[in-house]
């Protein structure tokens, strides 16, 4: 079957390899559509994978080709979405209901062969099922959106809070989405790029604010404090103004991952004890039973309406560009939201 393989650093090969053989309990996927992660993009750029060769990609969709010994949820030629996180069941925290927390898991595209192939094998209890109602190229868009919504779940936003969201890309995007959905007040975006925040306004934001011409420090001289504040960039700057811009008594919630210290100078973290600020993390998005209500109410949303992540969807490439989508996500100013490898393309 042909894959992308990732062979060393910044280094990526289309490559003919094996069909990957069914186990029991396993489920053989066909792939449809494959994302490209920003988690991605060190694994391929700097060689971040936990060995060499990888086939990276974990939000994907596909079709039931085949199943394994002992698979009684999931039929041959059933639609479906792939959880990517395989939990070992056996540790205190999977014991607890806690599959995120899993102290031995495996992790389809970066521990295991990923998606950015023909075909791909996975357990049968990470397969949800995707209704007629939600085409596949969308269902390839679930992972991230369960990011989002865990993200959101994590410090229970009340009904009509006013929202910061701090970035704009994929999971910041996703996140106003679903915060939307849930009915907050006011939804305010920060970003860099100007292009990232006009769709932010298209799919529900009240406020695109980009800091280079507009300081936040002048934004919330003029505009109250959010009572909830959203960090997805990962960026040691918006970490910090994250603590910064939220009203006392607040909610902050980081879910961008660090690629740099974060430093706070006694001033800013005072804040969080003046303040009683509620301060917390968001790991990916799992819960019990596995994968979680997450991917239940992303589905849900998904194919009801409630939520369209079509305009989040770029552009879609074959496997034969290789790693042209991967330079797009790294362009300066770029307009690339979501890039889809589109392997098995829905009729």
């Amino acid at each position: 079957m042909k894959a992308l393989v990732v062979t060393d650093k910044h280094k990526m090969e289309l490559q003919d390899i094996p069909k990957p053989e069914i186990k029991p309990g396993k489920v053989l996927i066909k792939v449809a559509y494959c994302g490209i992660c920003g988690s991605d993009l060190p694994r391929y750029f700097e060689g971040g994978v936990h060995a060499f060769p990888q086939v990276l990609g974990h939000e994907f969709s596909g079709t039931v080709e085949a199943i394994g010994e002992g698979v009684s949820t999931i039929s041959v030629g059933e639609k479906v979405a792939v959880a990517p996180l395989v939990p070992c069941g056996t540790c205190e925290n999977c014991q607890k209901g806690e599959p995120a927390m899993c102290t031995q898991y495996s992790f389809i595209g970066s521990r295991e062969q990923g998606a950015m192939a023909e075909y791909v094998v996975v357990p049968e209890k990470n397969c949800v099922k995707v209704p007629d109602t939600l085409s596949l190229k969308e269902a390839a868009l679930l992972e991230p959106l369960t990011v989002a919504i865990h993200g959101i779940e994590r410090v229970r936003v009340p009904a009509g809070a006013e929202v910061l969201v701090l970035g704009a890309g994929t999971i910041g995007l996703l996140t106003v989405l679903a915060l939307r959905a849930i009915g907050v007040g006011k939804i305010t975006v920060v970003d860099l790029n100007d292009k990232k925040l006009t769709l932010a306004k298209k799919i529900g934001a009240d406020e695109a604010v980009n800091p280079i011409a507009v300081k936040l420090e002048d934004y919330y001289q003029k505009n109250p404090l959010p009572e909830v504040t959203i960090e997805t960039a990962g960026s040691s700057i918006t970490q910090k103004q994250a603590v910064e811009f939220v009203a006392k008594r607040g909610k902050v919630v980081y879910v961008g991952t660090s690629t740099r210290d974060v430093v706070f100078d006694p001033e800013t973290f005072e804040k969080i004890l003046r303040g009683e600020l509620e301060v917390t993390g968001s790991w990916m998005s799992y819960s019990a039973p596995f994968p979680g209500y997450e991917w239940e109410t992303g589905l849900r949303y998904m194919s009801t309406g409630e939520i369209d992540v079509k305009p989040l969807i770029t552009e879609t490439f074959k496997l034969e560009d290789v790693a042209i989508p991967f330079d797009k996500m790294i362009e300066k100013n770029s307009a690339a939201v979501k890039l889809l490898y589109a392997i098995d393309e829905e009729k």
